[in-house]
C-alpha cells in the first residue's frame, strides 16, 4: 500500500540471557539509535534500562499459557511499524535464532517488502551454562551438543528420544520445565542411567539465579513448582557434575550492567550508523 511515507527498517536483535553486561555492542548501538521497540518478556529490565527514555516501548511479551499478544499479530505490528517510517528494534532475549521465532517474523518482513537486518545474542544455553560453571561440551565427557525445546501441548514432549538418550553428548532442554518428570521418565526409558547428572538453571546470569545439581531419577523432586518459577533451562549429561568444582557465579560478582562504562552508552555512540552490520534483506 503506498502511503508516500518511506519505508523503516526491522533490527531483529538478540538480548542475550538476561544480565545487561552480556549484550553485545552492535545491539546496544541500535538501542540508542531506533524510534521504537517491541520486547519479549525474557527481555531483562537492566538491558531495558539502556534504552533513552525517547524510545517507544511496546511488550509484546509471552507467558505459558497466556500471550499478550498472539505471534500473529506481532508480525502484522512489525510490518505496520516499518511502513510507517519506523526503525523498529526488535528485541528477544537469548539469540532470535534459537527457540525465538525470530525466522517466522522475518518471513512476514520479508514478505511484505520490509528491509531488516538480524543482530545475533548469547543464547540462553551457552549464557546460563557459562554462569552455572556447566561447560557444555568437554573432551572427556560430551562430543556431541544437542539443543530441544520441551515446550509441550498436551503435557508430554514430542521428542525424538533416542536420539536425545545417546551417551556421550550434552542435551540442553528450552522451556521444559513444566514437562521435567516426563523428560526425565522417557530419557530413562531410552536408555540413559537413571544416575546421569541433570541440572535446573533458574533466572541464569541474573544475580538471583538459582542452580539445582541432581540426577535424572532425582532431579524432578528438587524442582521449583513449576507455576511459580522464572525462566529455567534443563542441562543433563556428565558435563553437569563439573559444576560443583568449576561454578564461579554467586550473584555477588559484577552486578548486570556494571561492565557497561559511560564511554559504552549513549555518549560513546556518536556516528553509530545502523548500515555498519550486514545488509539488509527485503522481499
Amino acid at each position: 500500500m503506498e502511503t508516500g511515507v518511506p519505508v523503516g527498517e526491522v533490527y531483529l536483535v538478540g538480548a542475550g540471557p538476561g544480565a545487561a553486561d552480556l549484550l553485545t555492542l552492535r545491539a546496544l548501538r541500535l538501542m540508542q539509535a531506533v524510534d521504537v521497540v517491541v520486547y519479549d518478556r525474557l527481555v531483562g529490565q537492566g538491558v531495558l534500562d539502556l534504552l533513552p527514555a525517547t524510545v517507544e516501548r511496546i511488550f509484546v511479551g509471552k507467558m505459558r499459557d497466556r500471550h499478550v499478544c498472539p505471534q500473529a499479530g506481532i508480525n502484522r505490528l512489525l510490518v505496520d511499524l516499518a511502513r510507517a517510517g519506523k526503525r523498529v528494534l526488535r528485541l528477544k532475549g537469548g539469540d532470535p535464532f534459537i527457540f525465538g521465532r525470530g525466522g517466522e517474523e522475518l518471513e512476514s518482513l520479508a514478505a511484505a517488502g520490509i528491509p531488516f537486518q538480524v543482530v545475533p545474542g548469547v543464547t540462553a544455553a551457552t549464557g546460563c551454562a557459562a554462569y552455572a560453571g556447566i561447560p557444555l561440551t568437554h573432551r572427556e565427557h560430551a562430543q556431541t551438543l544437542v539443543f530441544v525445546t520441551g515446550h509441550t501441548k498436551d503435557g508430554e514432549p514430542d521428542l525424538d528420544w533416542p536420539t536425545l538418550a545417546r551417551p556421550g553428548q550434552t542435551l540442553v532442554v528450552y522451556m521444559g520445565i513444566k514437562a521435567l518428570g516426563s523428560l526425565c521418565r522417557r530419557l530413562i526409558e531410552h536408555g540413559l542411567p537413571a544416575t546421569t547428572p541433570a541440572a535446573l538453571i533458574e533466572n541464569g546470569t541474573y544475580d538471583h539465579q538459582q542452580v539445582v545439581s541432581a540426577t535424572l531419577a532425582t532431579l524432578p523432586a528438587r524442582a521449583p513448582d513449576p507455576r511459580l518459577a522464572g525462566p529455567t533451562l534443563i542441562v543433563v549429561g556428565a558435563v553437569v557434575a563439573l559444576g560443583r568444582q568449576l561454578g564461579w557465579f554467586s550473584g555477588a560478582g559484577v552486578p548486570p550492567g556494571a561492565a557497561l562504562s559511560d564511554a559504552d552508552g549513549p555518549a560513546g555512540l556518536d556516528g553509530a550508523s545502523l548500515d555498519g552490520g550486514a545488509p539488509g534483506a527485503s522481499g
